[in-house]
């Protein structure tokens, strides 16, 4: 078998600091879905149980969460930079993060090669 380098979602500046967390490693083959979601109703609903992490509503949602089951993992202060991305087999089941852009992150976390 092939070695197969993980993705790693560095985690920077004080967002360190409200997610408890410096990186995310993320295998590829455990990705199966990856979107942006600018809809305001999910922004709105509630986030689940914050396990780790930092949470002022409307301003940030930053670390571990736990709601219906799943573990989510949060990192959004600007909902307009954020995408999702759905995870199988790995601790957290959806990582909800914040990137520098968007549709090229998106891009290439779907082309995985």
């Amino acid at each position: 078998n092939k070695y197969i380098k993980p993705f790693r979602i560095e985690i920077k500046g004080l967002h360190k600091l409200w997610c408890l967390k410096n990186e995310l490693l993320i295998s590829k083959d455990h990705i199966v879905d990856v979107y942006q979601n600018m809809k305001e109703s999910s922004w709105l609903e509630w986030k689940g149980w914050r396990v780790l992490g930092t949470s002022i509503p409307f301003l940030i949602w930053a670390g571990t969460y736990y709601l219906n089951g799943e573990v989510c993992f949060w990192d959004v202060a600007d909902r307009t930079k954020t995408i999702i991305i759905g995870l199988n087999d790995e601790y957290y089941h959806k990582l909800i993060v914040e990137v520098k852009n968007p549709v090229e992150t998106i891009d290439l976390l779907k082309h995985k090669s």
